[in-house]
């Protein structure tokens, strides 16, 4: 099982911050040269999450934390079942 934390900030939303890491990881592994299956899984969870989720909503969700001077963070865990990833309160 794959686990990511991705933490936003008032000048990084959800989408921001995963859209990094996504490009952080595929860099990994396009400079690497050689297979790494716990980074292409990484790859894969963090793409299914930036295709499927509803940015709108978690945005709303964490600015009111974030504006209260409050830590955000958002646990990206893979699954079986669609959209492939649970994200942990």
């Amino acid at each position: 099982m794959v686990e990511i934390k991705l933490e936003p900030s008032l000048s990084s939303c959800i989408e921001t911050v995963a859209k990094r890491e996504y490009e952080r990881v595929l860099s990994i592994l396009l400079k690497g040269g050689r297979e790494d299956r716990q980074l292409e899984e990484e790859l894969e969870l963090l793409r299914l999450f930036l295709e499927s989720a509803d940015f709108g909503r978690l945005r709303s969700l964490s600015e009111d934390l974030l504006l209260d001077g409050r830590r955000v963070e958002f646990i990206l865990k893979s699954t079986e079942s669609p959209p492939g990833y649970a994200i942990a309160p």
